[in-house]
């Protein structure tokens, strides 16, 4: 590939990413129904027309952006958990997973905002990458919840799923109700932690 191919290449995709970031940002706020082509357009300043250049439908730009959310999210968490030393306790852990899932969705990313708002709005064709996506981000929790039960700090009648499921519900809804006007983001990440260790966890 020559000099002014890989100019050409390098355009392309800041262009492809320009559109994405655009759609996250309008289906984060209008959602599914509300999303306008010509809104991502004047977004990403470009013609609504050069969309389809990278996109074939609105629908397909849509489903880019609700599998990214999820994977992004997904990689973020993994991430931070990867950097904690070696034999972090459990509970430290989820603390962890907890304050980063919440700073992604509330501060960091607009398509994870786009993919939890709308997981209930769009077609189950545009979800089915997205529910694969969810699937890989729940065994994350599936892992942290069952390391607790490993060492015998989750509270014996607690089911292992219905509790992944409420912890993963109560820390996706923050994105309807949180309002930085009403309390800064570090209060909604301690008092999040704090409920959740205490819920999940025996009593010391």
């Amino acid at each position: 590939m020559d000099d002014a191919e890989q100019v050409t290449e390098s355009k392309s995709a800041q262009t492809r990413a320009k559109i994405l970031d655009a759609a996250a940002h309008v289906l984060s706020v209008r959602g599914y129904a509300g999303l306008r082509l010509t809104d991502v357009a004047a977004e990403a300043e470009i013609q609504a027309p050069a969309i389809y250049y990278y996109y074939p439908s609105r629908d397909a730009l849509i489903e880019e952006v609700m599998w990214a959310g999820i994977a992004d999210m997904r990689e973020h968490v993994t991430a931070a958990l990867a950097d904690l030393p070696d034999g972090t306790p459990p509970l430290d852990r989820l603390d962890t997973a907890v304050a980063t899932h919440l700073r992604h969705a509330l501060e960091i990313s607009h398509y994870t905002t786009a993919s939890i708002r709308n997981a209930g709005q769009v077609p189950l064709a545009i979800r089915k990458r997205q529910i694969r996506e969810e699937e890989r981000y729940g065994e994350v929790w599936r892992n942290l919840i069952n390391e607790l039960a490993r060492e015998g700090q989750l509270r014996p009648e607690l089911d292992l799923y219905i509790a992944q499921m409420l912890v993963l519900g109560s820390l996706n809804w923050a994105v309807e109700w949180w309002d930085p006007r009403r309390g800064s983001l570090e209060a909604v990440v301690a008092n999040a932690q704090s409920v959740i260790r205490h819920g999940l966890a025996v009593a010391d």
